[in-house]
């Protein structure tokens, strides 16, 4: 076994069996798996239902760059070492991986795109989680904005910058959600129709592979409006022609914003309770006060007609 610095949340071992299998070991933290359930037993249940769903989609539904897990002799996809720890084994796959700031070229782009809109073709399996256009975790913005007048507790080194930075930024993170909420309002009234989605089809998560890319993390899987991924390509839905042509479906422009915009605020609200609570300088936290810093920077600039 041989640990794998990489990804950022869960943790990753390379592993060789005594057949000389390749295998990718991940133990996920379920106290810090919100996106999957709030509390470490909901957590694992829907880790185990998005495996299960990537599991389904590469077996039954026959799409062989979903990079699935391998499931245990009794049938789990996932599972519980303690009650706070889950592991994932994965077969090791060969390919050339990208990196999330990477900017695609136009056939790499379309040849995502092709991935996504066979995904979005697809029948949801019955495990398939579904997700939330407001997911609770914004919540937690307006309460820290509220108590940026006063001192944070001391939970490390970033407390107080953060809450300073937050403070600058206050006009325009409330402004953001206000934003945000148009657009929820407008979305759901559409009432576009609900299709299988990786949720984060950047190219962090992808892997050049002889075939093609290969799609790995399906933790974020979950029902929703097809843009829910290609904004993360484009807000453009001209960019997006390549999709429009294989599905007949021209993306909505609303939504294309919604999930860009719900992007950026979830990161607003995982850095705030990061630095919030109790921290030490290292080098993940080092990062994570960059993307804080770059991520209200960017609401800055952001604004929705």
């Amino acid at each position: 076994m041989a640990y794998a610095p990489v990804g950022f949340g869960d943790y990753h071992w390379k592993v060789t069996g005594e057949d000389g299998r390749q295998w990718f070991a991940t133990v996920s933290d379920l106290e810090h798996k919100e996106f999957c359930g709030q509390g470490a037993v909901a957590a694992l249940q829907g880790l185990r239902q998005a495996m299960d769903t990537a599991v389904s989609l590469r077996g039954r539904g026959g799409l062989r760059f979903v990079v699935a897990p391998e499931v245990a002799i009794d049938g789990r996809s996932v599972v519980p070492l303690d009650a706070r720890y889950a592991l994932t084994v994965f077969p090791q796959v060969v390919g050339v991986p990208g990196e999330f700031a990477q900017k695609l070229t136009e056939d790499e782009r379309d040849q995502v795109l092709d991935r996504l809109a066979e995904l979005h073709s697809q029948e949801p399996p019955s495990t398939t989680p579904t997700t939330s256009l407001e997911p609770a975790g914004l919540g937690d913005i307006p309460t820290a904005l509220a108590e940026t007048d006063g001192a944070w507790p001391d939970g490390g080194p970033y407390s107080e910058p953060a809450r300073k930075l937050l403070a600058e930024h206050a006009d325009t993170v409330r402004a953001r959600l206000a934003d945000f909420e148009t657009l929820v309002d407008r979305v759901r009234r559409r009432g576009a129709p609900l299709v299988v989605t990786h949720g984060e089809p950047h190219p962090g998560n992808l892997i050049l592979g002889d075939d093609g890319y290969l799609v790995v993390d399906w933790d974020t899987v979950g029902l929703a409006v097809a843009e829910r991924d290609l904004s993360l390509i484009s807000t453009d839905p001209a960019v997006l022609a390549r999709y429009t042509e294989r599905t007949g479906r021209t993306p909505d422009r609303d939504a294309l914003a919604l999930y860009r915009l719900r992007w950026s605020l979830l990161d607003v609200a995982e850095f705030v309770e990061w630095f919030r609570g109790p921290h030490q300088r290292d080098e993940d936290t080092e990062s994570a006060w960059k993307g804080f810093t770059e991520t209200l920077g960017d609401l800055s600039g952001d604004a929705t007609g």
